[in-house]
């Protein structure tokens, strides 16, 4: 079966057998074949596979790629980055890649050891002890037993993750940003790079403090002798910068020069470590049998500096003599016994204890419970009774031990939890491990293991066999200088001293190899646009910038000079880092992704949640400034990197608590509507294409932004004449192109377009289906049908009158901007103005919240509000207005308020005349089935004709109207939006009666008069007359013979154009200078044979006006005056 599978044939297939032209996929396997396509069908072609031969441009054979599959190779940045980069390497023949040595490390030296290399450390050596000291066995071992918790289930949760699939090389800043996302993994990797940074801080400074205390003090430049108090702190602080400045430019320079020698100097680092650790348990196993002599120097209860005396006494006996020692002329003004002598000197005496009882000693319970001091207290035995007179001043501080720094609780977790670091090594070498998956795991725990049993034992072993005083005395100075945990070394101090300054020079240099290389995979993956200089490096590809960057803040640390001031700081960052590896494995155990499926399986979301809060809980806890700080850090990156980072898709938890988020919000969107104080405007806006798949009417979309100013739901919608198969790549092109005008307009929303096999439908469908749940819009937005009289766009207000009827169905909010052109750009700024309401009925609140939504928007800003109401006859206008006022005050809306009455009137001949143009075009449009030429001259004959016939009979009403006429020669195609009947009065015209005799609107009768023909012809000249000569007359007259046919008009039309024009009269009256009118929209007719009717009404209505909106409630409140 192998064979026929790859076997191929001589002569079968060719280039017509490629399938069926599809793109091909991009995808680290399909098409990474390098074989032809010709060959690709031959592997077709003849063969069982030949059902499949149409998919092979985008579907390689399995047998095709196992081997891919198979040995899918660590990727430094991702799969895409790794195959766009095999990519460019195939096009470059001429270089020759380089053959990648596979990664042959186990789990002992890939994980194991470099775990345990980096978790022991300087902390160890040098503060263990004075922390078991001042916290006491019981304090300590809680802090130790806190922190090893807190790493273990960190490597438990970094563990899951880590065997969730491939991890590159980048270790952690790799798990967190595939998992977290770039905005949290840019965070949390710069605050691992700085904690990392500072570590290499903490380690030279640990060196620095071994060198210049224990080693080699008279190496220090500023000399301490004869110093105390403050001075000599300032002293030992200002070596410790000039020391540590020079072994950090020595350390940096040697990472530049040679990486690979610290690599390999790493195992002689790591076996000084556990030669010291070994030493440490040995001394404690032979201080059971015979513990070493280190005595401590007690007077009363204080005790002494070994230095500037031989013997522990005031006075020793020689030749049968009482003799001063050293230490009395030290605390007297002269060697003789009769001498002044300090006074808390004569009246305590001097003791001599021993430093290491042994660990069957029993001054276990004497270290039991801690012992705080302040800075500058003495170092008090437990246990001795002192004599001192409290008012006593204090004089000779300088030959005490004394309390470097004022200790607590919360300051030892600070400084010890550096001593756990580290654990992350092994994931770090991800791209070096044999089966990384599985010793990934198995080391970091095991490593975690053995130091929190050798921390814990430790904890114990000391309390158990050092004095409590020589436990607290930090640098050794009541033991003659030695390092305190070196007095408890076999065979000698000198092994603790020398193996750990190796050490901590060895984790110095680890720490200035690791991050540089950390910040370079950060900078590579160009999620901080910034930091791009620092992914570059020299040719081998070491990074020199991040070296240079690394060296200056590893400086600050130098400069700080204190390893108790700076191991707070780099707590706080890894604390930050291991609380979001926490996270990512909690996130995704909850989220349930598809893709998540650790081969390690003891992991729990609960143990994730708990580390979680453990580190949490230690940064506040270890320094709650520094915590603050760190957050404010990795908040400053995180929202830079949201905002001007580069968009990454890694399918990160983020993306899923997004979708889990949301889901959860719908369904509690379910549970009921909005209360009246949340509703706001939830907008699908209707848009109609060009054939260019360009949008029509973009200020829609400028209107938009002005209601909604960035809230709330907006949908932007159309709609592709079509089917989806045929017409899938139009639909793709109309949505870029929305998606493209909502972010020039700065929509805040989603576009969605249909395809259906008509505009009606598809718009139909917009409506019903848009949202998803309780997130639905309640509000339409639709353009006015600007050229609805044009018979080619019949259809085109036809479906705006189902639009309107499907809102209303659907108790939706409808607003139709009329002139939509002549509205504001989100860019123009109105000075000054009003924006008029016209409150005719009451549609829930609609009308008074939009200009309040507007007014927010600095387009609007400056505009102000006023609100008109109509009074009837009956209506009180001075109660009614008195009511609005109050009824505002409770709206908090400011505005002037204005009640217009209009009184009963009689219907004017200009209103029978409109309505009798408006029936007349219907009743041709709906009888006479005419050509589209033949239709357009009957409808201008009508319109023209019967244009004459108004301004002659009704001169006076027509003058309010002159403003909106056009000038003559404009043909109806060309009327604008703002003109709603004016037209152009040809030299002749002569009414469609004449031609239709039969229409049921042909005059009983016709004679002639002064101003008229028989054939009821106008022209200029008679009209002149008439108007000039006989207006009077000529006008009774023709109201006299047109009587007939206003009485079968239908009266419900008359009323309604009345309705229209009076309004549109007091309107034009009020508010034609406002930048905009908001007005009630009327309904729509319930039945369909008034559609036409409809849109004159509105037309009407609005005429002469620059900017309207009209308005039409959803049918429920949607504004209240309660809090």
């Amino acid at each position: 079966m192998l064979n026929n599978m790859t076997d191929t044939e001589e002569g079968e297939g060719g280039p017509n057998n490629q399938g069926d032209g599809n793109p091909k996929e991009s995808s680290p396997f399909i098409n990474s074949s390098s074989a032809s396509d010709v060959e690709k069908s031959q592997q077709y072609d003849g063969k069982n596979m030949a059902l499949f031969e149409e998919e092979m441009d985008n579907s390689p054979m399995v047998s095709s790629i196992l081997s891919s599959l198979a040995n899918y190779s660590n990727l430094p940045q991702g799969s895409k980055e790794h195959e766009e980069a095999e990519n460019e390497e195939g096009a470059a023949p001429s270089k020759k890649k380089p053959a990648v040595k596979a990664p042959s490390l186990g789990t002992l030296m890939g994980v194991y050891l470099p775990c345990i290399q980096n978790i022991f450390g300087v902390i160890l050596f040098l503060r263990m002890t004075w922390m078991v000291g001042i916290g006491g066995v019981f304090g300590s071992f809680i802090i130790v037993f806190m922190c090893c918790s807190t790493t273990m289930l960190t490597a438990i949760s970094m563990s899951a993750i880590a065997t969730n699939g491939v991890v590159p090389a980048g270790g952690s800043y790799y798990m967190i940003s595939r998992s977290l996302g770039p905005e949290f993994g840019g965070a949390v990797g710069i605050c691992f790079y700085l904690g990392t940074t500072f570590a290499g801080a903490m380690y030279i400074l640990g060196a620095i403090e071994l060198l210049l205390i224990y080693i080699l003090p008279q190496a220090a430049i500023f000399k301490m002798e004869g110093l105390e108090g403050a001075d000599m702190e300032a002293a030992m602080l200002n070596n410790m910068r000039v020391y540590g400045t020079i072994v950090l430019s020595f350390m940096a320079t040697v990472v530049f020069v040679g990486v690979k020698y610290v690599n390999k100097l790493a195992l002689v680092f790591l076996a000084c470590v556990i030669l010291s650790i070994l030493a440490v348990y040995a001394g404690v196993i032979k201080t059971a049998f015979e513990p070493p002599v280190f005595p401590v120097c007690i007077l009363g209860n204080r005790t002494l500096i070994s230095k500037g005396f031989d013997v522990c006494a005031k006075v020793i006996e020689r030749d049968n003599g009482t003799v001063t020692t050293k230490l009395w002329k030290i605390f007297c003004d002269s060697e003789f016994l009769n001498a002044t002598c300090d006074e808390y000197f004569a009246n305590n005496n001097v003791s001599e204890i021993q430093g290491i009882p042994g660990v069957s000693s029993g001054i276990l319970a004497e270290n039991l419970f801690g012992y705080y001091l302040e800075k500058g207290d003495f170092l008090e035995k437990r246990g001795i009774s002192a004599m001192q007179d409290p008012d006593a001043p204090i004089t000779n501080s300088n030959r005490y031990v004394l309390a470097d720094i004022t200790s607590f609780f919360t300051l030892l977790v600070g400084i010890y939890f550096p001593s756990v670091t580290g654990i992350m090594a092994g994931s770090n070498r991800s791209g070096d491990l044999r089966d990384a998956q599985k010793s990934i795991p198995i080391g970091t725990i095991a490593a975690i293991t053995t130091t929190s049993i050798v921390y814990m034992s430790a904890v114990v072993l000391f309390g158990a066999c050092i004095e409590g005083v020589v436990l607290r005395d930090k640098f050794g100075e009541g033991v003659n200088g030695n390092l305190v945990i070196g007095t408890l070394a076999w065979p000698s101090p000198w092994v603790i001293v020398i193996g750990s300054f190796f050490s901590t020079c060895g984790a110095g240099l680890q720490s200035l190899t690791g991050a540089p290389r950390l910040l370079q995979a950060i900078s590579r993956d160009s999620v901080i646009p910034f930091l791009k200089v620092f992914g570059h490096g020299k040719a081998n590809g070491e990074p020199t910038w991040a070296l240079l960057l690394t060296a200056s803040i590893c400086e600050i640390g130098i400069i700080i000079a204190s390893l108790d001031a700076v191991a707070p700081i780099l707590s706080m960052f890894f604390l930050m880092c291991y609380m979001f590896v926490n996270l990512a494995c909690a996130l995704q155990t909850l989220l349930r992704t598809p893709n998540w499926r650790p081969r390690f399986k003891f992991y729990h979301w609960a143990l994730s949640f708990l580390g979680m809060s453990l580190c949490l809980s230690l940064m506040f806890i270890c320094s709650w400034y520094y915590a603050i700080v760190a957050m404010v850090i990795a908040t400053c990156i995180y929202k830079y990197i949201e905002f001007a980072g580069a968009e990454k898709e890694w399918g990160d938890g983020i993306r899923g608590i997004s979708l889990s988020a949301a889901r959860f919000a719908l369904m509690r969107l379910e549970e009921g509507p909005p209360h009246t104080k949340n509703w706001r405007p939830q907008i699908m806006v209707l848009v109609s294409m060009d054939s260019e798949q360009n949008v029509e009417q973009p200020r829609l979309l400028s209107l938009t932004n002005q209601l909604k100013a960035g809230k709330g739901l907006t949908i932007v919608g159309t709609s592709v004449v079509g089917t989806f198969l045929n017409n899938h790549a139009e639909a793709q092109k109309a949505d870029q192109s929305l998606r493209k005008l909502m972010e020039t307009e700065k929509v805040k929303g989603f576009s969605q377009v249909v395809i259906s096999s008509n505009l009606r439908d598809g718009t139909s469908h917009l409506i019903q289906v848009g949202g998803l749940g309780g997130l639905k819009h309640n509000t339409v937005l639709v353009s006015w049908p600007r050229t609805w009289k044009q018979v080619e766009d019949n259809l085109r207000f036809r479906n705006f009158i189902e639009v309107v009827r499907e809102t209303t169905a659907a108790s939706m909010a409808l607003l139709v901007p009329k002139n939509i052109a002549a509205y504001p750009s989100n860019g123009e700024r109105f000075t000054e103005g009003h924006i008029d309401v016209w409150w005719i009925v009451h549609d829930g609140g609609m009308l008074m919240l939009l200009p309040f939504l507007l007014r927010q928007h600095k387009v609007w800003r400056k505009c102000k509000m006023r609100i008109f109401t109509v009074a009837q006859m009956d209506d009180n206008s001075i109660q009614m207005k008195k009511d609005l006022i109050t009824f505002l005050y409770h709206l908090r809306i400011d505005a002037e308020v204005e009640v217009v009455e209009m009184h009963d009137s009689d219907i004017s001949a200009y209103t029978y005349e409109k309505t009798l143009v408006m029936e007349q075009r219907s009743q041709i449009l709906k009888q006479m089935h005419l050509t589209k030429n033949e239709m357009e001259r009957e409808i201008q004959s009508i319109t023209d004709s019967s244009r004459g016939s108004i301004r002659r009979k009704n001169p006076s009403n027509l003058q309010s109207q002159q403003s909106s006429e056009e000038p003559a020669g404009v043909s109806v195609e060309e009327t604008p939006e703002e003109e709603s009947v004016a037209v152009s009065r040809p030299k002749q015209v002569q009414l469609i009666h004449n031609k239709n005799p039969t229409s049921p609107t042909t005059p009983a009768g016709s004679a002639a008069t002064p101003g008229s023909e028989v054939q009821m012809t106008w022209t200029d000249k008679a009209e002149t007359q008439a108007a000039a000569g006989h207006p009077e007359q000529g006008g009774v007259k023709d109201i006299f013979n047109m009587k007939p046919e206003w009485e079968s008009l239908n009266q419900s039309n008359v009323r309604r154009m009345h309705t229209a024009l009076r309004l549109n009269e007091v309107i034009m009256k009020k508010s034609k200078e406002a930048k905009l009118v908001l007005l009630n929209m009327p309904g729509p007719p319930k039945n369909r044979m008034g559609e036409e009717n409809y849109m004159e009404f509105l037309e009407v209505l609005t005429e002469g006006l620059n900017r309207v909106l009209l308005v039409r409630g959803g049918g429920r409140e949607v504004i209240t005056i309660y809090s």
